[in-house]
């Protein structure tokens, strides 16, 4: 396949990327990406001398540049997206712009091109806090927070054209993903980076969110089965199938570093906090795919990868990053820093 990926220079998508071109050797990839804050070339430094691969600069949102790349490919791969649900609640038209409008763009110029398939790939947030049981792709979509609405959003304009013009869509839902190159705004790299520096490990509330967190080659493993195996028309959940807290990340992450567990610290808790998701990932499964990178050593081997490439993440914890943290990380009393 001749593949346009979309935001293919953040952290799913690069790692997209990457795996496509190792592991698919008839297929050539074209990346749009706009490079904000969580986009950066460097993650794709292991392909930029494959002839195979190009790399364009531009906005989702610019119909243009879109409409020109989309008519060299044969299908679209839609990764672009703002994803961090507390910068969400600063700046919610920025999600709606990117995340919805932007995946109408890129459906609009699969339309004209009239693509092999459109995968666009979401998220288990939306659907929403799940108290019992778990989520199957029949499930009602629920989001709660401005980022998981914006990507419910993005599917339903996936859905229109599917249904309104035969676009062959294909949705993933994965869950909480995590791994080497993610920007270092997301719990795990966070709590990771921080532990490196002995800086505390900001916990939200009282710690006891549940999360299913994937490593992110098991999660595009299943993005690609999707992709190649999977029916147009179809969602498929991707998941790890583990529940576990925020207590539970720090305690990983201080033991892959041998650090104490005094650097945990409760902070206020997010505004609108899921306290649960779980997903049923039967459908893919049933494709061939299951994950392979267990959480414990999944954890391990990112923390040594942090560790070991600080040339990568220490300039991205400067400035705009370190604003941004002393908003959303307020510590609680002693009082009220109790664990689950």
């Amino acid at each position: 396949m001749r593949l346009l990926v979309a935001g293919g220079a953040g952290f799913i998508g690069s790692e997209f990327v990457r795996q496509t071109v190792q592991t698919h050797p008839e297929d050539s990839v074209v990346v749009l990406d706009k490079l904000t804050y969580a986009g950066n070339l460097r993650n794709l430094d292991a392909v930029a001398g494959d002839a195979r691969f190009r790399f364009a600069h531009g906005d989702i949102c610019d119909a243009d540049i879109v409409g020109r790349l989309a008519a060299e490919v044969d299908a679209i791969v839609n990764f672009a997206a703002e994803s961090h649900v507390d910068r969400s609640l600063e700046a919610p038209g920025q999600f709606i712009q990117t995340d919805v409008y932007g995946t109408f763009v890129l459906l609009d110029a699969a339309r004209r091109a009239e693509h092999s398939c459109f995968l666009q790939v979401s998220t288990d947030e939306v659907y929403g806090d799940i108290a019992v049981g778990h989520s199957s792709e029949a499930d009602a979509l629920r989001p709660r927070s401005p980022y998981s609405a914006s990507k419910a959003g993005g599917e339903m304009m996936a859905w229109a054209y599917r249904e309104s013009y035969g676009v062959p869509v294909i949705t993933t839902r994965g869950s909480n993903t995590y791994g080497p190159y993610q920007y270092p705004e997301k719990i795990i790299p966070l709590f990771i980076t921080n532990a490196i520096d002995d800086q505390p490990l900001p916990i939200y509330g009282d710690g006891g969110a549940v999360r299913d967190y994937l490593h992110v080659t098991d999660h595009v493993r299943g993005i690609d089965t999707a992709l190649r195996r999977g029916v147009p028309g179809e969602d498929y959940n991707i998941g790890y199938g583990g529940e576990t807290n925020g207590h539970q990340v720090a305690d990983l992450v201080l033991g892959a570093l041998g650090k104490p567990d005094t650097l945990k610290q409760h902070v206020r808790d997010r505004l609108g906090h899921d306290r649960r998701y779980a997903v049923d990932t039967r459908k893919l499964r049933a494709l061939g795919w299951a994950p392979e990178v267990a959480l414990d050593e999944g954890i391990r081997r990112t923390a040594h990868w942090y560790r070991d490439n600080e040339a990568w993440w220490r300039p991205l914890k400067s400035g705009e990053f370190w604003e941004f943290y002393s908003r959303n990380y307020q510590p609680l009393s002693p009082t009220r820093a109790t664990g689950p």
